[in-house]
């Protein structure tokens, strides 16, 4: 069984200096879009108000749910940030509407992932997933549901990428379905709640609610740890079981 977060596959130091590269492009394109937004007549039309008028309006047409739902779709296919969709569905239907449209989203765009993984050949899967392919099947095949949403809540590769892979080994769908659900659920919680309140700073800072945002933020931070010690327990576990009959059979 392979020790998911061991030593042996965690990052080498050239995919350290990887990220460290992607954070660096990250934070230049943040700096030249508030450059932009500050210093260009961008600013004028990315007017806090403006966009929130322009948000909810969009969310008045009835066909605004569907499009805001499926937008979840491509976007796990091209690694859109999820919690952007979230912060617009938030502010186009209020905090409750905009949470309920964004985990059936979700849920639609993971179904939609492992149907393509039934369909595909394993060859063709295996080029998908790339060097995460085993890894992700030791992780599927130890526990089903938990093992499922630990990795939506720990993951081991692109959220399409992992259901795809779950399509083509075959776990069980309802599995699949409602451990997406239960992983994805803190993170889609912490957004809902991180926009809500970006919302309410753009009327008025005094509104904001720092308990409830530092709350939602501890529980993803609590969730992760649990579910990253709980893989690193679960692998050990796995490892001495099968140590353990091999020495029986010796």
């Amino acid at each position: 069984m392979v020790k998911i977060f061991s030593p042996d596959i965690e990052p080498s130091k050239n995919g350290r200096g990887r990220k460290w590269l992607k954070f660096a492009a990250a934070v230049c394109v943040i700096a030249g879009l508030t450059a932009m937004w500050k210093f260009t007549p961008l600013a004028h039309w990315l007017e806090p108000e403006l966009v929130t008028r322009w948000a909810r309006q969009f969310g008045n047409r009835p066909w605004a749910p569907l499009l805001v739902m499926a937008a979840y779709t491509p976007a796990c296919i091209v690694m859109f940030p999820r919690p952007v969709i979230t912060l617009f569905a938030v502010v186009a239907f209020g905090p409750w509407l905009g949470f309920a449209y964004a985990m059936i989203g979700i849920e639609v765009a993971a179904w939609l992932t492992y149907v393509a993984g039934q369909r595909l050949s394993r060859d063709a899967v295996r080029r998908v997933a790339g060097r995460n392919f085993t890894k992700i099947i030791e992780v599927m095949r130890q526990r089903g549901l938990i093992a499922m949403t630990a990795l939506r809540l720990v993951p081991l590769a692109p959220f399409s990428v992992e259901g795809v892979v779950a399509g083509a080994v075959r776990i069980k769908l309802w599995h699949f379905m409602v451990g997406t659900a239960i992983g994805v659920l803190p993170g889609t919680l912490a957004a809902t709640i991180l926009s809500d309140q970006l919302q309410a700073a753009m009327k008025d800072p005094g509104e904001v609610n720092y308990w409830l945002v530092g709350g939602a933020l501890l529980l993803m931070a609590a969730a992760t740890w649990y579910v990253r010690r709980w893989l690193i327990n679960s692998s050990g576990h796995s490892n001495s079981e099968h140590e353990l009959k091999r020495a029986r059979t010796a």
